[in-house]
């Protein structure tokens, strides 16, 4: 799983001086720092400071940093709408590569940093994002007539989680190369073939709710619930312990202090992974076999740990430095395994490549993971595995 984003620095307008994009600079300044550092971890006045100009001037285009965010937000996905709006069925990946591409914040700031927007932004946030899904499923639907409204909505989706794929790393190429191969592997998705099974009541019913007795158990599990759905920086220990039928401060017996908490979970999710991946080694003949085994491991770990993945993929930086490191070091190896079984079937292809393809794999099966009601389709596993392996050129899946 990558981490990261391809973050781009922008010059100081001389102080004193009001460029009339003075708004469209904010944005940018504020758009890089939520990313770097988080939105939590930002203040009005570092994204004041990183335009040269005072608050006060800052709160002339924006009420607080609330209002910031969602103009952020808002401004990243006019970036996905504006290609959309002009696309066709024909030049759809081109048109989303080259979007993505000139705004690689697209994906952190729509994925992590949107959880921490408030409720009515949020809804405005979330119809936006809906209209994105529709319009692209109905050009996904020009192009081929053959889908049913199931399967070219789950397409859409999944296309769209390709595209922001270059949000969660900063691997690069030389131009065009790296917008021929992003187009590549979004038409990739489009064009995979896909059959959606009728719901089946029984088949889908929910799963039980038996908890662990034990009370370290209980709060890893409400504490990476929360994490996820709220943000580390906006869940407190007495949330967590209220969530567990306990008074915050005896959740100080088992954590001494929030991000321990965070830390157990996360390398809980890092070891599955690595528990997974030898697992496919060991039972595999061939590069090809394993890599099959390891995307329908890696499919099985995000339908059943929704919430484990959405820290991996953005919780990292609240880590102390020490396990922010190790978290970061243990990702990048596990993605490194893949990469170089891939580049082993496909020994024509750089290590960059294969790895931006690696990304787009496993980006794809974790925003469908994130999304309950794409989870829950009948046959979206199966959907899932085959656009994996042909995004990883080995073949569908058996």
């Amino acid at each position: 799983m990558g981490n990261g984003t391809d973050l781009r620095t922008h010059g100081h307008p001389p102080r004193g001086k009001r460029p009339a994009n003075r708004r469209q600079l904010i944005l940018r300044a504020a758009a890089t720092l939520f990313c770097r550092n988080g939105y939590a971890n930002v203040g009005v006045g570092e994204v004041a400071d990183a335009v040269a100009i005072g608050p006060s001037a800052l709160y002339r285009h924006f009420q607080g940093k609330q209002d910031l965010l969602a103009a952020v937000v808002s401004d990243a996905l006019n970036t996905l709408n504006e290609a959309l709006a002009a696309a066709t069925a024909d030049d759809l990946a081109t048109r989303l590569a080259a979007a993505a591409l000139a705004d690689r914040d697209i994906g952190v700031l729509v994925r992590r940093e949107s959880r921490h927007l408030s409720v009515d932004h949020r809804r405005l946030i979330n119809a936006s994002i809906n209209g994105i899904g529709s319009r692209t499923a109905e050009l996904i639907s020009e192009r081929r007539p053959d889908l049913g409204t199931a399967e070219a909505d789950l397409l859409a989706w999944c296309t769209l989680a390709a595209t922001s794929s270059v949000s969660f790393h900063s691997l690069s190429l030389p131009e065009p190369e790296f917008a021929t191969l992003l187009a590549e592997l979004i038409t990739t998705v489009v064009e995979s073939p896909i059959a959606l099974t009728e719901r089946n009541p029984e088949a889908t019913a929910d799963r039980g709710s038996m908890v662990p007795r034990s009370r370290r158990e209980a709060i890893l599990t409400e504490a990476t619930r929360l994490f996820a759905r709220n943000g580390f920086a906006n869940v407190s220990m007495e949330e967590i312990g209220s969530g567990v039928g306990i008074a915050g401060p005896s959740v100080y017996n088992h954590f001494s202090v929030k991000s321990d908490v965070l830390s157990a979970a996360m390398f809980r999710g890092d070891a599955w992974l690595r528990i997974d991946m030898n697992r496919a080694f060991a039972r595999s003949t061939d590069p090809r076999e394993c890599l099959h085994r390891l995307l329908g491991s890696y499919q099985e770990f995000v339908f059943e740990n929704a919430g484990l993945v959405q820290l991996l993929v953005s919780e990292s930086m609240y880590l102390p430095d020490a396990d922010r490191h190790r978290a970061r070091a243990a990702q990048h190896e596990y993605v490194a395994e893949w990469v170089h079984l891939v580049t082993t079937v496909h020994p024509d292809w750089d290590a960059v490549s294969a790895r931006i393809r690696v990304q787009a794999a496993q980006t794809m099966m974790n925003d469908i993971a994130l999304m309950p009601p794409l989870r829950a389709r009948p046959g979206v596993d199966t959907a899932l595995l085959t656009i994996g392996a042909r995004l990883l050129a080995i073949g569908d899946s058996n």
